[in-house]
């Protein structure tokens, strides 16, 4: 197999660009998403029963994303009629902890030829035809991949830590800052540490008003 045609593009590159017909009509990426965040995630086919929950969630959350500048954008190797059949199934048909009667309103991207797959290193050579086509992406309003996920096929996402992740992008690129492990929004963040020997001494002597060091290198503050 070509392996150039399903590289991965990496974190830091542009999102490659491209035209898809949708459930919510026609889209060109990503040009209708400049000045968004974009969550674009894949999934194995229509009727999985893994996928069938993550687009619950997702759908459940939509707006809690839109709050964030964000949108949300579903791909899978069917077709367009396809993805409405399951979509109406999902609304009409399927419970999940609490949710019924949901609707999908965000796009979701109808791939037949696989060519937007391929684009984004969904189709991974050692892995069989369209069930290997599970990655989240999380794409910046520049069009640049910030983060990138891969998940099994046994194992549904978790969209609250994605959320997370995209709070906690956010929040490093409004505040010049980085994230701890585990963090939460509100907690204590991570001060970029000294890049010389003399500024290593003065940030143990005088670290600023409402930072706190534990060493050198590793000094914590609170966000505004």
């Amino acid at each position: 197999m070509d392996e150039t045609v399903n590289r991965l593009p990496l974190i830091g590159e542009d999102a490659p660009a491209f035209e898809a017909e949708t459930t919510q009509g026609h889209i060109r990426f990503p040009d209708d998403f400049r000045g968004k965040w974009v969550i674009f995630f894949s999934h194995p086919a229509d009727f999985t029963p893994v996928c069938t929950t993550e687009f619950m969630t997702f759908a459940a959350m939509q707006e809690e994303f839109r709050s964030l500048n964000c949108e949300l954008l579903g791909l899978s190797i069917d077709s367009n009629y396809s993805h409405i059949a399951w979509l109406r199934t999902i609304k009409e048909k399927v419970e999940f902890r609490g949710m019924k009667g949901i609707e999908v309103k965000f796009p979701v991207i109808a791939d037949l030829t696989m060519e937007v797959a391929r684009k984004y290193g969904m189709l991974q050579p050692a892995a069989s035809s369209t069930h290997a086509v599970r990655a989240v992406f999380i794409i910046d309003p520049a069009a640049k991949i910030r983060a990138i996920l891969y998940y099994p096929l046994t194992n549904g996402r978790n969209m609250e830590e994605i959320k997370r992740l995209l709070i906690a992008l956010q929040t490093s690129d409004k505040y010049g800052v980085a994230t701890p492990a585990n963090w939460q929004p509100g907690e204590e963040v991570i001060v970029p540490p000294p890049t010389s020997c003399g500024a290593a001494e003065q940030r143990v002597a005088e670290p600023g008003e409402g930072v706190r060091c534990v060493d050198w290198f590793l000094c914590f503050k609170r966000l505004p």
